[in-house]
């Protein structure tokens, strides 16, 4: 490798970790929690990890969200747009990978004879976080795609204001999350209807697995 090419894969890191400084925070904390984290397992220890990261992201985000007002949400837009469908996708699929886990887990513990309480606490807190991390992250998303749009704004919000702020975006993704559609927010655009697709699939399964897993966790409870 040349040391044009080593520059460039160089800025390329720097500009991902300068333009995502939430993200990096919260998995590096997870990443250090599980090297020092004592676990029975690698699975637990790499699902505290992530729960640690989950948790951390979502505050630090709800933080950011709260402090946030239209002309910082377009200008963290514009920073953040590079590759925003990319990192999306794999959060997401870490959400996934978590579900399965923690499924596994439980399954493990319950298949051993040592499933109690902690057992379930810890299912509570991976489940939540990870349903609440997807419209987290789709929220963030939507906010990138309605103000990095050239011409005709992606999304319309009822009512008179001009410039809508996190909380508009964080109305129109809870509400795919828990009821699977848009309310009173239409969606005029390609990329928008792909991102709300997107967004429903994997609600759909989130709502689906988390009925599974309160079945299963209330047999366990009264078996």
């Amino acid at each position: 490798m040349n040391p044009q090419d080593k520059s460039s894969e160089f800025s390329q890191v720097s500009r991902f970790a300068a333009t995502r400084p939430r993200l990096l925070s919260a998995f590096a904390l997870g990443a250090a929690a599980v090297a020092v984290l004592p676990a029975h397992s690698w699975l637990s220890r790499l699902l505290l990890g992530w729960d640690i990261a989950v948790w951390a992201y979502l505050i630090l985000i709800m933080v950011m969200m709260l402090r946030a007002d239209p002309l910082r949400i377009r200008a963290v837009a514009r920073r953040e747009d590079e590759r925003a469908s990319a990192v999306l996708a794999v959060v997401c699929l870490g959400v996934v990978a978590s579900m399965v886990a923690i499924a596994f887990e439980l399954a493990t513990a319950k298949s051993a004879g040592h499933a109690q309480t902690s057992h379930y606490v810890f299912t509570g807190i991976t489940v939540l976080g990870a349903w609440l991390m997807v419209p987290m992250m789709f929220t963030v998303h939507y906010a990138h795609l309605y103000y990095r749009a050239p011409h005709e704004l992606p999304l319309r919000f009822p009512g008179e204001q001009i410039e809508p702020d996190y909380w508009d975006f964080l109305y129109f993704s809870f509400t795919i999350a828990v009821a699977s559609q848009t309310a009173d927010v239409s969606i005029r655009s390609r990329a928008m209807r792909r991102a709300v697709l997107g967004q429903s699939l994997l609600s759909f399964f989130f709502n689906t697995s988390i009925l599974a897993l309160s079945i299963n966790i209330a047999a366990g409870l009264f078996s």
